[in-house]
């Protein structure tokens, strides 16, 4: 822990060699000062020296608080990303072993599907070239004369 002391100065003369002397004489002479204070790190401390020593600024009380609500956050983020994945893995495995057995299977049911109506398709157009009644005209050669049938108008 730092400790804080006053010391007044005994002699007055020395007050001028301070750094930290403020002149009001001029601006030069307070910028010249504080230029002249290092504010580099020393050698035997580094960053997280600074920064460790900065804990005696807040009280124990704020501390205690910060470090509560921190842990309680940290806590709920955990526990909140464990159900999330627990309910991500139970949506996935059901999807594979429910939903994609079903695809599957409707998938095959509409491929069968197609394939009944171009059967059905083939059939009808079969029929359609069998049978005298026929929309298409008869190869030429033939001897037949066309039959009348419904004919549109205009033709």
């Amino acid at each position: 822990m730092v400790k804080v002391e006053i010391v007044e100065e005994k002699d007055p003369q020395s007050s001028g060699n301070s750094p930290y002397a403020s002149s009001s004489s001029s601006r030069h002479s307070s910028q010249e000062s504080i230029s002249s204070i290092s504010s580099e790190l020393s050698a035997e401390e580094n960053l997280y020296d600074r920064i460790s020593a900065l804990v005696d600024i807040v009280p124990p009380t704020t501390r205690h608080s910060i470090s509560t609500k921190v842990s309680k956050a940290a806590s709920f983020v955990k526990t909140s990303g464990k159900v999330i994945g627990n309910i991500v893995w139970i949506v996935t495995t059901s999807a594979l072993l429910v939903g994609l057995p079903l695809a599957l299977s409707l998938e095959d049911e509409a491929k069968i599907v197609a394939q009944e109506r171009e059967m059905m398709a083939q059939q009808q157009g079969a029929q359609q070239m069998l049978s005298p009644g026929s929309a298409y005209p008869p190869p030429p050669g033939s001897n037949q004369a066309p039959q009348k049938g419904i004919v549109p108008p205009g033709f």
